[in-house]
């Protein structure tokens, strides 16, 4: 049985193997078509998130993390360039007629589930956990999706519901910037 929970300072072994494994740098061309993660995390700066719980993790039978989700506040996530490249496109765009704020806001992502898990259900399990955690504090969630990680923009937007709100450019890449209305559960019932 998967167990889906938020995310403590002993789940660090498990997270950053999970990263490493699945790291864009660390994949061969053929390995990202399976889809990557491309924000490396520190134990410092998983850390760092704890403190908003804003880690969540699925583990298997053997405690062995399977899947983490990421989800923080903007300032949290501007320690990294291309999130102050998301912010500055804010008030260009809205979603669902509501402008998208700082406030009202938070970055979701990077979100990895092992191989071996992917089309379980995982997603939909781990989004809705940290769904329910967040919909305490803001009503819109906000990520973006690296336009060659197609496994993860269709995940993304077919199984959970995500809009696709715009594209930018970052580092010579094309990104999807994506909105999700957080009143929205994810769980068929």
């Amino acid at each position: 049985m998967i167990k889906i929970r938020i995310g403590n300072k002993e789940d660090f072994p498990g997270v950053l193997a999970l990263q490493e494994k699945y790291l864009y740098r660390n994949l061969n061309e053929i390995e990202r078509k399976s889809g990557f993660v491309t924000t490396p995390f520190t134990s410092e700066q998983i850390e760092e998130i704890l403190e908003q719980n804003g880690l969540f993790v699925a583990e298997n039978e053997a405690g062995t993390i399977i899947s983490y989700a990421f989800a923080g506040s903007w300032n949290y996530f501007e320690q990294w360039d291309i999130f102050n490249v998301m912010v500055s496109r804010f008030p260009q765009l809205s979603f669902n007629g509501k402008e998208i704020t700082t406030d009202n806001s938070f970055q979701y992502g990077p979100v990895s589930i092992d191989k071996e898990y992917r089309g379980s259900g995982v997603l939909n399990l781990i989004f809705e956990e940290m769904r329910l955690e967040f919909l305490k504090k803001y009503p819109l969630s906000i990520t973006f999706i690296n336009k060659v990680n197609v496994i993860s923009l269709h995940a993304h937007t077919k199984k959970l519901g995500w809009e696709i709100m715009d594209e930018f450019q970052f580092n010579n890449n094309t990104y999807i910037g994506l909105a999700f209305d957080m009143k929205k559960s994810v769980l068929k019932k």
